[in-house]
């Protein structure tokens, strides 16, 4: 296993984060390697860490004021063993092929444990949308498109949408591909309503991660009630993550963006979260405006002096990351775990280094890793699949009843497996080996292809 990871760094020596998510995963699927020799001969770790294909391509576009601008689109499609490559799409100054090829490869197992037929994808690019008129995003993702078409498909590959990407872009997105495509069909999620989207799906990712907590604090007879939780970030998963808690009775006191973040001791309530909506959603201000909207609540700026996240640093009972990969680390686990907080669940994918992980697992918290966590986003983007492939709308409480139980079952099946391997209680080790032995049987399944 030390050979492949060293084989993987040196031939892409530049992608950090895919190599920190093959090597959390390789970790845990030690045992399971053990236990079935074939695996080694089958060579399923060096075929499940490369990609089926990768794509990369030029996006030009205009901007308002007529000059040509050029960015990169990327969609690495990880694995179809159990169904279409399924994953967002993120656009975000960021975005290069290492962190595309991370998120796919997290998509894979993520995907997995939600019992739908989806495979792992992820694409994007470096284009920023912040600070865009709705005529230069729509220009840029009919150019995004008018290359991406060629290798989607409901049948085929499914993308959705991530950071950057919301229902605008989809939409723009979608109307291009049916324009060159000419048929009306699934081939993305994340849809307006009247045009075959599904309820729930808006507010899915942050409804799950706090699904998932949940279940965690339902093993020690526990539920949300006068919680204290630290939120991170104030976009799509950070708002409805929120929403969540404090309609189960917990009380959020942080959310965050890229400026900084603002502490409310007094906890922010419906009418708070919907200011917040509304001033991240409609008029994409920075969250410091929250502050003059209510003066007894702080603004913390980023200081990039310090080698911690001050939003970590506050009592609190329950965290929720949902910002971006990375944002804690292992200054950050121990001022969390010092000012007694106890769960951690992941509405962000990889928000947490190693050594955090390594201090949450090592002091028995509850500990709830993204591609378990924040599964609910693409379990009902498989949801909305459903409905399209049958030109049907569930109502809502269908959606999140089905919500609900594929989460409950995750939960499950993260503890069933990890009793199974001998690390009872790991929710990291659980969801890893859970997933990579439900995709690789069905790899083995397919021959050598």
């Amino acid at each position: 296993m030390e050979q492949i990871v060293k084989k993987i760094q040196a031939r892409d020596p530049e992608q950090y984060e895919f190599h920190q998510a093959v090597e959390e995963v390789m970790e845990s699927v030690k045992p399971v390697l053990d236990r079935n020799p074939e695996y080694r001969q089958q060579a399923v770790l060096e075929r499940i860490t490369e990609p089926e294909r990768v794509l990369m391509f030029r996006v030009p576009w205009m901007a308002d004021n007529g000059q040509v601008q050029v960015n990169r689109g990327f969609r690495v499609e990880m694995n179809s063993a159990i169904g279409p490559y399924k994953g967002g799409l993120r656009f975000h100054p960021s975005v290069n092929l290492g962190i595309i090829k991370f998120l796919a490869f997290e998509q894979v197992f993520k995907n997995s444990l939600t019992t739908l037929a989806m495979g792992g994808g992820k694409g994007g690019s470096d284009f920023d949308p912040k600070g865009k008129s709705d005529n230069e995003v729509m220009r840029f993702c009919q150019s995004f498109m008018s290359e991406l078409f060629r290798y989607i498909g409901p049948n085929t590959d499914v993308p959705a949408g991530d950071i950057g990407v919301g229902a605008r872009e989809i939409g723009y997105l979608f109307g291009m591909y049916k324009k060159i495509r000419n048929e009306f069909t699934g081939v993305l999620t994340g849809k307006s309503l009247n045009w075959g989207g599904s309820l729930i799906r808006p507010e899915a990712t942050g409804y799950g991660v706090v699904y998932f907590a949940a279940e965690m604090l339902s093993t020690r007879s526990e539920t949300f009630k006068d919680k204290v939780c630290l939120v991170s970030g104030s976009g799509n998963v950070a708002q409805f993550t929120t929403e969540k808690i404090i309609e189960l009775g917990g009380k959020v006191v942080t959310l965050s963006d890229s400026s900084g973040y603002i502490y409310d001791e007094e906890g922010i309530d419906t009418q708070k979260l919907a200011y917040v909506m509304e001033m991240k959603n409609i008029r994409r201000a920075r969250i410091s405006e929250y502050t003059e909207k209510y003066p007894n609540s702080t603004y913390v700026p980023i200081d990039p002096g310090l080698t911690y996240n001050p939003l970590w640093n506050h009592v609190a009972d329950c965290a929720f990351p949902a910002a971006t990969q990375n944002e804690v680390n292992g200054e950050d686990a121990t001022n969390l775990l010092k000012n007694g907080v106890y769960l951690v669940s992941e509405g962000a994918n990889m928000p947490s280094t190693p050594e955090a992980i390594d201090q949450f697992i090592g002091n028995k918290i509850l500990y709830g890793p993204g591609k378990a966590a924040n599964a609910g986003g693409v379990a009902v983007s498989g949801l909305e699949m459903a409905q399209n492939s049958m030109r049907l709308a569930w109502p809502r409480d269908e959606v999140d009843s089905r919500l609900k139980h594929i989460v409950k079952s995750i939960h499950h099946t993260c503890l069933d497996a990890a009793e199974t391997y001998g690390v009872e209680g790991n929710y990291m080790a659980g969801a890893n080996i859970a997933g990579f032995v439900k995709v690789v049987n069905a790899m083995l399944d397919q021959g050598l292809v």
